[in-house]
């Protein structure tokens, strides 16, 4: 008879942070249902990984699940897989942080289910060839990663039913392909499409060996699977077929392959992830043309003939085509520097409790989801960049305890490793992070008592999946058979309206010398131009500090445009970083370096990112000045107006901007147009305030402004 060996594999996983009711839902409807079916089926033999997060998470709420668990581990029904404690994206974190977030996983799997992992999951199965050398140091023998992975390296579709040794300075372990195939019958197609694709690799020898490995958010959570998996009886169906199959479906869990089965042979795999997510990591003018290869291939009948070719972009590519993402990250390596250094020299002094707590935190804060975005990825989702930055900013705190820092520092330093300096002011209670070549902008001001990141936003760019919005909305206006919402799913009506780019990265004190005329409307959609060339432009940069007070000065030399005409201008402003009241106190001086005067009206952007738009508990407020419109996601315009705040009730955070000559302020949201697994949606990232004056400038000009945030109490 001839037999095939089935591996099956399931990755559980929720965000660091993510809402308590997402991790609920996710549990009632896949977690647990699936383990209750797979209890009734002991024949069935299963590998499972659940990320440390969301262990501790089970394990706090459903202790029971986290019992049953082990009870069917024990009975060696269930293999427990590894990983990255935090599902980190292991390429991009320190070593040092890899080889902890791997033990830290092992340790917890020990604890709870009395055996150490044998492999681990890889997360995003972003794979580069010196993971192996950690992944071996740290006790595991195997990962999983994409058929594709293989057919980039050049292999063929026959050649992937095993497995295979790579190494990294002769560290070896082995790497397990998952079948595309099956994963795209799990569990979509009917369950005969599964057994017919084993039965067609199932040989007389009998040591072959099919790979399924994939989310198990895809039994229950993902639109739709609920009632497909478990109300149609899909799952139990699928079980049944492998149990009165077992004749010739042998069911294996990984580490029983190792025990039984060789190798196929070494291999060296290139960088690479799902062809999804390479997809996405493309800049966003070649997504389209990606898509446009894809089809062309698919039309000529010749795809599959040459998909080892036809390979995306790079993960670590985010990095540099989402600047937030980006600092982000450098964020973390700068924290995870200060924690090995600190943990170093005080090994005496820290309490192992205060260590795990620190390095607890930073791991945490190197949770994967929010630094890409995709389909899948949490990059414009401030629920899930919130808890990276509070964990992040968490061990900041941690450290200026166990540090004793009491003082400000500045530190002019290429953190980002963009090629130009930033200036980074960091105190007990304030960090911020200037950028003086992009207009000499505040691109992240924490707010240490809250953990809070105010200028934790994401700009409004283009990204090539809006091409189908926008041609959705044009072929319903030409009155074509279809409407928008036929052709694509959307959360709201006329989303379209709402594609509007940012010409320059959003953040606070950029400098804007507007065109006469310009409304609300037109600094909303960035069409009114810059009569100035300020906004993104280098900056001189001086600095000084003293203890509790640092300022920076940063000026410029460029010019201004007015009546076919351009002016030359000097813009000096000097930011007073004040950490013991909380403030930023800016002064701006503006010379005017011609004879003739020069009408203009200069603003001041502010962007203030407090995670809701249009929740009761976060609202403007001005002073003496009733607001018709107190959502932060309102636009208007105040006249002759002081101040302006913005609270947050939730945190207990309250944000205001005064200023001491009385300016006309513009409000507006940012933002962006994303699209999900269930369809495009408008999500809010900050709010925009501009205070901006008219007058002519004969000379010079002065104005001061204060950028002020405190802790309120709430009920």
């Amino acid at each position: 008879m001839k037999t095939i060996n089935l591996v099956l594999g399931i990755h559980n996983h929720q965000p660091v942070g993510n809402f308590d009711h997402v991790f609920e839902q996710a549990f009632s409807r896949a977690y647990q249902p699936f383990l209750n079916l797979l209890a009734k089926y002991p024949s069935v033999k299963i590998t499972q990984h659940y990320s440390g997060c969301l262990l501790e998470w089970l394990q706090s709420r459903h202790p029971d699940f986290i019992g049953q668990l082990r009870r069917l581990v024990a009975s060696g029904q269930v293999e427990i897989m590894g990983g990255a404690h935090y599902e980190a994206i292991l390429s991009i974190i320190p070593d040092e942080d890899k080889a902890a977030q791997l033990h830290k996983l092992s340790r917890m799997i020990k604890s709870r289910f009395g055996t150490l992992p044998t492999g681990m999951w890889l997360a995003e199965r972003v794979w580069e060839q010196h993971l192996a050398k950690h992944i071996a140091d740290a006790g595991l023998r195997y990962t999983v990663v994409d058929d594709t992975h293989f057919k980039y390296a050049g292999f063929s579709e026959e050649e992937l039913l095993g497995y295979y040794v790579t190494e990294e300075e002769g560290r070896t372990i082995a790497v397990f392909p998952i079948s595309k195939r099956l994963r795209y019958t799990i569990p979509f197609q009917p369950v005969s499409q599964t057994i017919d694709a084993l039965r067609e690799v199932a040989t007389e020898e009998g040591n072959q060996i099919a790979v399924y490995a994939d989310d198990g958010e895809k039994f229950g959570i993902w639109p739709g699977t609920y009632d497909h998996v478990y109300t149609n009886g899909w799952l139990e169906e699928f079980f049944r077929a492998l149990s009165d199959n077992a004749d010739w479906i042998r069911i294996l869990r990984f580490q029983d392959v190792l025990e039984s089965i060789p190798p196929l042979g070494l291999t060296y795999l290139p960088d690479a992830s799902y062809a999804e997510m390479l997809h996405w990591a493309l800049p966003s003018h070649h997504f389209p043309l990606y898509e446009e290869f894809e089809h062309l291939l698919q039309n000529q009948g010749i795809r599959d003939k040459y998909e080892s070719f036809f390979k995306g972009g790079f993960w670590r590519n985010f990095l540099a085509k989402y600047p937030e993402s980006n600092l982000m990250h450098k964020k973390m390596l700068r924290v995870s520097e200060r924690v090995r250094t600190t943990l170093a020299k005080g090994k005496k002094r820290i309490t192992r409790s205060k260590a795990e707590r620190l390095r607890a935190s930073l791991f945490a804060g190197q949770c994967n989801d929010a630094y890409w975005h995709g389909v899948f990825g949490g990059l414009y989702l401030p629920v899930l960049r919130f808890p990276i930055y509070r964990n992040l900013i968490d061990a900041e705190k941690q450290l200026d305890a166990l540090e004793q820092r009491k003082k400000l520092t500045v530190s002019v330093m290429d953190l980002d490793a963009d090629g130009q300096d930033e200036v980074i002011v960091e105190s007990p209670v304030l960090n911020c992070y200037f950028k003086p070549g992009e207009g000499a902008s505040l691109v992240e001001l924490d707010f240490k008592p809250a953990s809070l990141n105010l200028l934790d936003i994401v700009s409004r760019r283009e990204e090539g999946y809006h091409a189908k919005l926008k041609n959705a909305a044009t072929d319903a206006g030409r009155g074509g058979v279809s409407s928008i919402h036929d052709i694509v799913r959307a959360k709201e009506a006329n989303l379209e309206r709402y594609l509007v780019y940012d010409p320059y990265r959003r953040a606070s004190l950029i400098d804007h010398f507007f065109a006469p005329g310009t409304t609300l409307e037109q600094a909303w959609s960035c069409t009114s131009g810059e009569a100035g060339d300020f906004v993104g432009r280098p900056y001189d940069v001086k600095t000084r500090a003293n203890g509790s007070l640092a300022i920076i000065s940063f000026f410029r030399r460029g010019l201004v445009h007015h009546d076919q005409r351009n002016f030359r201008v000097f813009l000096r402003k000097n930011v007073t970083v004040d950490f013991k009241k909380g403030a930023l106190a800016v002064d701006y001086i503006i010379r005017n370096e011609e004879e003739d005067p020069l009408p203009l009206c200069f603003g001041v952007e502010f962007n203030v990112g407090l995670q809701a738009g249009n929740a009761p508990d976060r609202y403007y407020y001005a002073d003496s000045i009733p607001l018709d419109d107190r959502k932060l996601s309102s636009r208007g315009e105040l006249l002759n107006l002081s101040a302006i705040g913005l609270r947050d009730e939730w945190l207990g955070v309250d944000v205001r901007i005064e200023v001491d000559t009385p300016a006309t302020v513009w409000r507006f949201p940012i933002e962006v147009v994303s699209l999900s697994e269930t369809g495009f949606e408008r999500i809010f990232q900050s709010s925009v305030v501009i205070p901006h004056w008219h007058t002519t400038l004969h000379k010079e000009w002065r104005v001061g402004l204060r950028h002020v945030v405190k802790t309120i109490r709430t009920q």
